[in-house]
C-alpha cells in the first residue's frame, strides 16, 4: 500500500531527525520501531498536529509545562511585543521592565503563612532544575555566611524528583535517573514518603501523612545540628509515579523544620500554578515555605524560565562586604525579558479568565469519568489531586501484584494510545491525566474512553 502524501512526509523527516538528533529522556536504540517517533509540525490548543495530518491530545501538556493550549494567542502577542524592544540584556548590573514586573507579581501571589515573613526577593534562573540548585545552595551558603559549617546535608523524600542537575539529582530518589551517577553526587539524607498510596490496611490518607512526619522527626533528631533544608514536592510527587499525598504532611514537615532550624525548600515546578487544584500547592496546607521553587507552567509552557522566591531574612544572609559571601551562581539567560513577559501574560491569563475557579468544574468532569476506569480489574489505584488523575496498572488490580517491568504495559499502552490520537507518557506502569486547561468536554470524553480502551489493550497483550 503507498503511502499518504503525508505519512511519506512525515518517514522523511522522522530519517531527517535519527541522523541528527540525541532526544532527552529516551534510549535512542527504542527509535523507531519500539518507540513511535512524532514530527509534530504545529500546535492547536489543547492538540499537537503531526507533519501527517494526525491530531493528538496533549494530555501530559508536553512534559507538564503547557497550561493554557498551544499556540496561545495571548501568550505569543506578549511575546511578539517584547521582542520589538529588548530580547536579552545581562541581568547582572542590570535591569528591565519585565523582570521587575514579574518578580513583583509573583510575591503578590506566592503562599502566605500568618506569623511568618512574607516572600520579599526573587532569583530567576534557566529552568526547574537549574531553580533547584539555586535554592539548594543558598540554603547552604547561608549557614556558611552564618559561620556554621556542619549544616551541609538535605534532606528530601523517598521517590522524589528534582531535575537532573548534579545537586537537584543527589536530593531525587528514583533510580533510573539517579542510580548511574551515584559516584558523582553528593550525600542526601531520604526520609519515608507521605505516599497515600503506601498506607497500610484501613490507614487513611492523613495517618499516612503522620507515620512519614515521624520518621522525619526522628531523621533530624539523628542528624541534629547537620541538616541545612529539606526539599520536597508538596501534595504531588510527580516524576516519582504520580503519588499523591495529604496536605497535612507539609504542615507537619514545615513545623518539624522550623523546631531543628532547618530550612524548608517546597519544588512546586511541577504542581504549581493551578495543577493541584489551587494556585500554589503549599496552600492546601496554610504553609509558606522558605524556599518556593518555580517553573514549567510559570510561561504557559512559551519559554523556558524559572524562579525561586525567598523572604528578606535569606536575602540578608549574603550581604556583606565580601564578594565570598555574596550568591554568585549564574545563567547566562538570567531574566529573559522574552520569558519574562510570558510569564507576565500567563499571570494576566490566570486572573481574568478566573482559571483556578473554572477548573473546579474539569477536575470535577475529570473525577467523573476516571471513576469507571478506577474500577477496572487491572488499576490498583485511581488518584486525583485536582487537574492531575493517576491510574495504577497492576496485574490483579492490587498493590501486592505490580506487572514485571519487562513486559512494558505502560509502553504497550502508549502505542495503543497514539494509535487513537491521544499523547499519553506513562511513568512506569501509571498512566496519568494532566492535560492543558483548555480541555472541553468532549476531549474528556475521548480522553477517558481511549485509556480505558488502551488499559484494556495493553494488559491483554502483557498477559497473553
Amino acid at each position: 500500500m503507498l503511502a499518504e502524501p503525508g505519512e511519506a512526509n512525515a518517514d522523511a523527516w522522522r530519517r531527517r531527525d535519527l541522523e541528527v538528533l540525541w532526544h532527552p529522556c529516551t534510549q535512542m536504540r527504542e527509535h523507531p520501531d519500539t518507540l513511535p517517533l512524532l514530527p509534530i509540525e504545529r500546535g492547536e490548543g489543547a492538540y499537537l498536529v503531526g507533519r501527517d495530518g494526525r491530531r493528538y491530545l496533549d494530555a501530559v501538556s508536553s512534559w507538564w509545562v503547557n497550561l493554557f493550549g498551544h499556540a496561545e494567542p495571548r501568550i505569543g502577542a506578549a511575546i511578539a511585543r517584547q521582542a520589538q524592544t529588548l530580547q536579552h540584556v545581562i541581568l547582572a548590573g542590570c535591569s528591565h521592565a519585565p523582570a521587575v514586573e514579574l518578580a513583583e507579581r509573583l510575591l503578590s501571589i506566592a503562599p502566605t503563612e500568618p506569623g511568618r515573613p512574607r516572600f520579599s526577593k526573587v532569583f530567576f534562573a534557566d529552568n526547574g532544575s537549574a531553580g533547584v540548585e539555586v535554592a539548594l545552595k543558598m540554603a547552604f551558603h547561608w549557614f556558611r555566611n552564618r559561620g556554621i559549617e556542619g549544616r551541609n546535608k538535605f534532606i528530601a523524600l523517598e521517590g522524589g524528583y528534582h531535575g537532573e542537575t548534579l545537586g537537584a539529582l543527589a536530593v531525587g530518589d528514583v533510580p533510573l535517573y539517579r542510580r548511574v551517577y551515584a559516584p558523582l553526587l553528593t550525600e542526601a539524607l531520604f526520609t519515608p514518603s507521605p505516599d497515600a498510596y503506601a498506607a497500610g490496611p484501613g490507614e487513611t490518607a492523613g495517618e499516612c501523612a503522620r507515620r512519614a512526619a515521624a520518621a522525619l522527626e526522628h531523621l533530624l533528631e539523628r542528624h541534629a545540628g547537620e541538616v541545612c533544608a529539606m526539599i520536597l514536592e508538596p501534595r504531588l510527587q510527580c516524576a516519582g509515579g504520580m503519588r499523591m499525598h495529604d496536605p497535612l504532611y507539609l504542615k507537619l514537615a514545615r513545623e518539624l523544620c522550623d523546631a531543628h532550624g532547618v530550612f524548608l525548600i517546597a519544588d512546586e515546578i511541577a504542581v504549581g500554578f493551578g495543577r493541584t487544584g489551587t494556585l500554589f500547592a503549599s496552600e492546601q496546607s496554610g504553609v509558606a515555605p522558605d524556599f518556593l521553587c518555580l517553573s514549567k507552567g510559570l510561561t504557559g509552557g512559551a519559554l523556558p524560565l524559572a524562579a525561586v522566591l525567598t523572604p528578606q531574612s535569606v536575602y540578608d544572609g549574603f550581604l556583606d562586604d565580601s564578594r565570598e559571601k555574596a550568591f554568585l551562581h549564574s545563567h547566562s539567560y538570567t531574566g529573559n525579558p522574552l520569558a519574562c513577559a510570558a510569564a507576565l501574560a500567563t499571570l494576566e491569563i490566570f486572573e481574568a479568565d478566573d482559571v483556578i475557579a473554572r477548573n473546579r468544574g474539569r477536575a470535577a468532569r475529570m473525577g467523573a469519568l476516571a471513576a469507571p476506569i478506577g474500577a477496572h480489574r487491572h488499576v490498583a489505584d485511581q488518584r486525583q489531586a485536582g487537574m492531575v488523575v493517576a491510574f495504577e496498572l497492576t496485574r490483579n488490580g492490587d498493590k501486592a501484584t505490580p506487572f514485571a517491568p519487562s513486559l512494558r504495559v505502560g509502553l504497550r499502552a502508549y502505542r495503543a494510545a497514539l494509535d487513537r490520537g491521544v499523547l499519553l507518557r506513562p511513568l512506569g506502569d501509571v498512566l496519568y491525566w494532566m492535560p492543558p486547561y483548555c480541555v472541553d468536554d468532549a476531549d474528556l470524553e475521548h480522553l477517558a474512553r481511549t485509556t480505558a480502551e488502551v488499559i484494556d489493550q495493553a494488559t491483554r497483550e502483557a498477559l497473553a
